[in-house]
């Protein structure tokens, strides 16, 4: 299968897809890839078009309703922009760079405490981390089609209650869905 200008899908959409979503991969601080959703969704949706806004939230909303690890969402997105090779791309950049970080750091610091530096750098780290989750929220909610006050109160509303209360956010997410299942939003 080739592209319109007759060059590989390979080349023209996995490989810039899964160079991306790696390095995007190693700036998900705090919340892992669901961090970088804003970014990804730009990507595959503004900037190439390979898949529409709806599709993006989609995979994201249905990623986060299954059970296991948060990131599946980008492996959807993988599949959605280009099959079983966009879905193996995009997990693996997703995991393969953060984890050779990871395992790097972990050997580096085992024989060190962590100095003024490090600690400066982790509280530095986390007004980044809740303006991605807030980033998430506006992508998501402005690509899911239903962009009113209902859903920006119901975001909100929700919003209020994680941060107000210690209630998990599954049953949030639970309450969310029933209110739109229910057709209030």
């Amino acid at each position: 299968m080739t592209s319109d200008s007759g060059e590989s899908p390979f080349w023209s959409v996995v490989a810039p897809m899964f160079v991306h979503f790696a390095v995007l991969s190693l700036m998900a601080i705090g919340g892992g890839v669901v961090m970088v959703a804003p970014d990804m969704q730009r990507y595959v949706v503004d900037s190439h078009h390979w898949i529409t806004a709806e599709q993006f939230s989609a995979a994201f909303a249905l990623a986060q309703a299954a059970p296991g690890p948060n990131f599946l969402y980008i492996t959807l997105v993988g599949w959605e922009v280009a099959g079983w090779a966009g879905a193996a791309a995009a997990t693996l950049a997703a995991l393969g760079p953060p984890a050779v970080l990871s395992i790097t750091m972990v050997h580096a610091s085992t024989s060190r405490a962590p100095g003024r530096l490090a600690r400066a750098i982790g509280k530095g780290l986390v007004p980044i981390s809740v303006g991605l989750v807030f980033s998430t929220g506006w992508i998501l909610l402005r690509g899911s089609g239903s962009w009113d006050w209902r859903g920006a109160t119901l975001a909100l509303i929700a919003a209020a209650i994680i941060f107000r209360t210690k209630i998990n956010p599954v049953w949030v997410i639970a309450a969310g869905a029933a209110v739109g299942v229910a057709g209030f939003v």
